[in-house]
């Protein structure tokens, strides 16, 4: 019996790769006179315990295949390997510490893939073998996407995958991918507050439509280096096989952007910005009425069920008059990329919002 469960506990300990010695993530940043760049809103994480636990908390990685985004001097990207990643592809921007992954890319036993460029525009389809494929309305595949991702990309970056979700389209082609990705502690918050929280927002509704949505916990900002001005939350999504509001993210955005614009007045009042000021009050009060809507609630205690009913309505409504898809308060193109959000999530002053859709 004891020979079994040594036997077991081999094959256990053998499923790790064990790295040869190297440097330190720390060491390597003095070798190389690494700094973190302002600019590209860098903060080096470089607690081995820390790097561990934001893989751990993701779900078991061993034998999967991993995307880790903005691995930097490769904190996380070690951490990744030792916990049995089957493989992994780290994607930086930065030339500046190809040499650091470099050196890991060595030790992995060809288990590392290095790719130099913006995961804003990266394709992640060519990444993962077709083989790792899983039906939608099955289990999520064996991929992983892990970041450390700099502030003042991450929640553009995260509505841009959200749309890539509702089109299934990018990593998401392979099915419901997981991420486990770092945000502004209050960026996390408000992705996972739920109706009637002060923090609700559209980003709110926009990651709870598409995704189920965890904050799994919290690093204190002393931990970076350097030592940013907020402390930091761990998100996990998994993407929903159905989405609360099954309709377009475009018409999706388009409503919620809206009904947001004014978060602390009537909910009618931003569905308002939906409609030229001829038809507003009528198409508003139709709006309200087939939707099963209280007109007076604030966008904030808005449940999903409620928004999904006030965008079908809108649907409905544009269906029968076409042009008013087109309608835009501001007179400009929208953005339904999702790069107008502030880097901390939070709310675009009314006169901001653009609230058509794209030409």
């Amino acid at each position: 019996m004891a020979g079994r469960a040594g036997l077991v506990a081999r094959r256990a300990t053998a499923a790790f790769l064990r790295l040869p010695p190297l440097p330190s993530t720390s060491d390597l940043v003095k070798l190389y006179n690494l700094r973190a760049t302002k600019q590209l809103g860098q903060n080096f994480l470089m607690d081995h315990k820390l790097t561990s636990k934001i893989v751990r908390s993701g779900g078991r990685v061993r034998d999967c295949h991993v995307c880790e985004v903005g691995p930097g001097p490769g904190g996380i990207t070690r951490s990744i390997l030792e916990q049995g990643a089957a493989h992994l592809t780290v994607l930086e921007k930065d030339p500046r510490f190809i040499p650091t992954l470099e050196l890991l890319k060595d030790a992995s036993n060809g288990k590392l893939d290095i790719e130099l460029g913006d995961v804003l525009t990266f394709n992640m389809e060519k990444i993962f073998s077709p083989d790792l494929v899983q039906p939608w309305e099955g289990r999520p595949p064996k991929i992983h996407l892990i970041g450390n991702l700099p502030f003042n990309v991450a929640t553009p970056l995260i509505i841009r995958w959200l749309r890539d979700i509702s089109l299934k389209r990018n990593a998401w082609v392979n099915g419901r991918v997981r991420m486990t990705l770092t945000f502004q502690l209050e960026v996390v918050q408000r992705m996972v507050a739920p109706p009637g929280h002060h923090q609700r927002c559209r980003l709110s509704v926009m990651c709870q439509n598409w995704c189920q949505v965890t904050h799994k916990f919290t690093i204190p900002g002393r931990a970076f280096v350097p030592k940013p001005d907020v402390d930091v939350g761990i998100a996990h999504f998994i993407p929903r096989v159905e989405p609360h509001i099954p309709l377009e993210f475009s018409l999706v955005e388009k409503v919620v952007r809206c009904i947001f614009s004014f978060r602390q007045k009537y909910c009618k009042r931003g569905a308002g910005m939906l409609f030229p000021e001829s038809l507003r009050d009528e198409l508003v009060d139709q709006m309200f009425t087939v939707a099963e809507v209280n007109p007076t609630l604030r966008p904030f205690q808005l449940s999903m069920s409620e928004f999904n009913r006030l965008c079908h309505t809108y649907a409905a409504i544009i269906e029968k008059r076409p042009t008013l898809a087109r309608f835009n308060t501001h007179n400009r193109r929208a953005v339904v990329e999702g790069v107008d959000y502030d880097s901390d999530g939070s709310e675009v002053e009314a006169d901001n919002y653009i609230v058509g859709p794209a030409a």
